[in-house]
């Protein structure tokens, strides 16, 4: 008889946005090499001026602090390591015994070609197939899929099967090879501290594990260990761990993982009784998982810890607080020199980091969260939010504004405060509960519901700029990426079903308008029906085939489809823009809503006849370009890498007098400039000519106007571009004032990205 299915359980499931933490980490700590200090918190308390280094070290030694160089392992080792392992031992030499019996019968192996391999079930593995067509295809492969599922590539077939192999380059590949690296980083982990692991994720850009220190008790991870760490990681990829698979019955999980409060309560909690499901082992580490993994240990040709931080178990702060360390890893090491230098260039472009060089913005505690725009960042907000204003009126929106606060049968009548009421912002209002809005939605629908509507009134296009809080976890706090405080672009159109094509079309056009004027590229993914949904399925059916003709129309041929990813109210297009590191956000979104109409009683009438009126229910179209402003500027200053396209930058002149005999003329200038439009200062310091230009270029000036007694004859300039590269700086032209005016007209209302006259 065959192993029992496992339950697909993950004890590795993902924390609270860990995708984002890893890259906010990953940039901070690029940020604190070039800056030499350490911010973290779990460290802060061994910052020490010069003079009291000595001092220091010798008061921790007294008192026994944990910056005590640790022992490479943790000593005694830990009892339970010899018993998870017994455990694991016995069973899988059951399961090998089991899997000996099965009959060994011919079974045929389809390639992704079509072509077909003859096999034995329970001997052949997708390893040795890939053997027979090349040595270097078996060497670069990280997993194979069996029958649509990720398999192991040394698991046995177990019948007829069609195969597909996958490197480290693909998304299944890459997500596969940083799990399995996570599983390294436990067992460095555990041998170090004798800790209790928790989950260990891949993640979009790597990996993670948290852990309760266990048998380490108060000790901290600390960015000193990470050496220690890293030694026992490359000692396990020398002696080239197997992954090994066995099921086990939720009874021997219990068992196995008896140590292991937090392991307990994700087998208890997610594990129905009387069912099993896998661990895998690697070196003396043996992990709930479902995996699947690489074939051995290594395969890792380069691994390194980035950070550590503190998070709760499964993402609640009323669980313990543990500790997380973030990883990175690679098949080459020539990909990890790429990514480090990937580091230095992505730290050089931290939007916190130019923020406060350019003073832009701040955060305080005082209000954790929400940013405080400087004089020259909300030039940069104001221009963008008018440029999309003057976008939104070009097709056919119409501005509107809703209330900050609502009473909670609002949210409760859409479903928000059954669903999301932990991430809103509640407060009592005249022993009712009222919370501020973390989406302009519900408001809208309200506006659309407040008088009948007629079919000749639709499409109906409402855009709003307001104000939106979520409430969101202090440790997730990031910047200007994410934030409790901010404003969306955001617009719900309300239409009829014949109208969803045209609509979805329209939004196409917009997205290409504005993405073309910051440099972005996107593409698009389309997401239908889900297992679970609201509504007519054939609704369904005919939403889905207008936006498939949309986007066949848009970009043939140049967008993928996302089966089964629908949200439950109806199918969506997510948008997602690449900047000029190759890096990819999701800010647009276009989604059908078929839910809240039908909350909200919303309906138009159609056609009156002798025995009254008829109605019928809108199709909502919810539709974001931007996303938030707060997260799109995060993005362009990093795309951007603080030098702004000229009609959005916040510093775009700065007249220079090269003597004190013209500063009337610098004066008479830069006011002519403001006049105009133009955010221009001038320089009057005691500076000398080659240090106020420097100041001018490092502070982000678009052009430099440097005037002296010819210039001031002429009733000219003489330009500099702030922005020219080493092949181009020091070109200069003198120009006329009322030239160089037109000339700056121009570029500000083409919105070009290239700084040039």
């Amino acid at each position: 008889m065959s192993a029992p299915e496992p339950h697909p359980v993950e004890s590795s499931a993902s924390g609270q946005n860990p995708a984002q933490e890893m890259v906010d980490g990953v940039k901070q700590l690029a940020i604190n090499a070039q800056q030499n200090k350490d911010t973290n918190p779990a460290s802060a308390n061994d910052a020490k001026p010069k003079g009291q280094k000595k001092e220091k070290k010798e008061k921790k030694a007294k008192g026994g602090d944990d910056s005590v160089k640790q022992p490479l392992e943790f000593t005694p080792t830990p009892d339970f390591f010899a018993h998870r392992l017994a455990l694991f031992d016995r069973l899988k030499k059951e399961q090998d015994d089991e899997r000996a019996k099965q009959d060994r019968k011919e079974i045929t192996i389809t390639l992704p070609d079509g072509k077909e391999k003859k096999g034995t079930a329970f001997e052949t593995s997708p390893m040795e197939v890939a053997r027979e067509i090349s040595k270097s295809l078996s060497e670069r492969i990280v997993i194979s899929k069996v029958n649509g599922d990720l398999w192991d590539l040394e698991r046995p077939f177990e019948k007829d099967s069609s195969v597909e192999f996958f490197d480290f380059e693909s998304p299944e590949g890459k997500r596969v090879f940083w799990h399995s690296s996570a599983h390294v980083l436990g067992e460095a982990a555990e041998r170090h501290y004798g800790c209790h692991l928790c989950i260990g994720p891949p993640t979009e850009d790597g990996f993670f594990y948290e852990m309760g220190m266990g048998l380490s008790q108060d000790r901290s991870v600390r960015p000193e260990d990470f050496t220690q760490l890293e030694n026992l990681i490359k000692s396990a990829i020398k002696d080239k761990q197997k992954f090994e698979r066995v099921i086990v019955s939720k009874e021997n999980l219990l068992e196995m993982f008896k140590y292991n409060k937090y392991k307990q309560h994700i087998i208890s909690s997610k594990i129905p009784d009387g069912t099993s499901t896998t661990v895998y082992r690697c070196g003396p580490m043996v992990d709930l998982c479902v995996g699947p993994h690489i074939p051995h240990t290594g395969r890792i040709k380069a691994m390194s810890i980035l950070k550590n931080s503190a998070s709760y178990f499964l993402g609640d702060q009323n669980n313990d607080s543990l500790q997380r360390l973030y990883g990175i890893s690679f098949p080459d090491t020539k990909q990890m020199t790429e990514y480090k230098q990937f580091l230095l260039e992505a730290a050089k472009r931290d939007h916190r980091k130019i923020g406060k060089d350019q003073e832009l913005f701040f955060f305080h505690e005082m209000s954790p969260g929400s940013c405080f725009w400087l004089p020259h960042g909300t030039r940069i907000y104001n221009t963008l939010l008018d440029y999309m204003k003057s976008e939104y009126r070009k097709r056919g929106f119409t501005e509107v504004i809703s209330p900050n606060m609502y009473n909670s049968k609002v949210w409760e009548t859409s479903g928000h405060w059954q669903n999301y009421k932990d991430d809103m912002f509640v407060l009592p209002v005249e022993k009712e509960q009222f919370a501020l809005k973390p989406m302009n939605c519900p408001g809208h629908c309200l506006m659309f519901g407040s008088r009948d509507r007629s079919y000749k009134e639709l499409p109906m296009r409402y855009a709003e700029f307001g104000v939106i809080h979520r409430n969101e976890a202090s440790g997730a706090l990031s910047g200007l990426t994410r934030v409790r405080r901010f404003v969306q672009d955001d617009a719900h159109i309300f239409c009829m079903s014949s109208q969803i094509e045209h609509e979805v079309k329209l939004c196409f056009d917009f997205l290409q308008a504005v993405y073309g004027k910051f440099g972005f590229t996107f593409k698009l993914e389309l997401s239908t029906r889900p297992e679970k949904y609201i509504g007519d399925i054939q609704v369904w059916n005919d939403a889905e085939k207008r936006l498939e003709n949309a986007l066949n129309e848009f970009v043939p041929g140049k967008w993928e489809m996302n089966p089964g990813d629908g949200a439950f109210y109806g199918p969506k297009i997510d948008i997602t823009i690449s900047d000029a590191m190759r890096r990819e956000f999701q800010c647009a979104t276009i989604q059908l809503d078929f839910n809240l109409p039908n909350r909200f009683n919303l309906k138009f009438r159609t056609s009156t006849d002798a025995e009254g009126t008829e109605f019928e229910r809108p199709v909502m179209i919810h539709r974001a370009v931007l996303g938030s402003l707060e997260r799109f500027i995060a993005i362009c200053t990093e795309h951007f890498a603080g030098k702004w396209p000229f009609w959005m930058s916040p510093r775009q002149i700065v007249v220079i007098p090269v003597t004190q005999s013209v500063y009337g003329y610098a004066e008479e200038v830069q006011r002519m400039f403001n006049a105009q439009g133009f955010f221009t200062d001038a320089d009057l310091t005691s500076e000398t000519l080659k240090k106020k230009v420097l100041r001018a270029e490092t502070g982000g000036y678009n052009f430099i106007f440097i005037v002296g007694h010819e210039e001031q004859e002429k009733r000219a300039v003489n330009v500099r571009n702030g922005h020219a590269t080493s092949a181009t700086k020091g070109r200069e032209e003198v120009i006329s004032l009322d030239d160089v005016s037109r000339r700056l007209q121009n570029l500000k209302e083409t919105k070009k990205i290239e700084n040039e006259l």
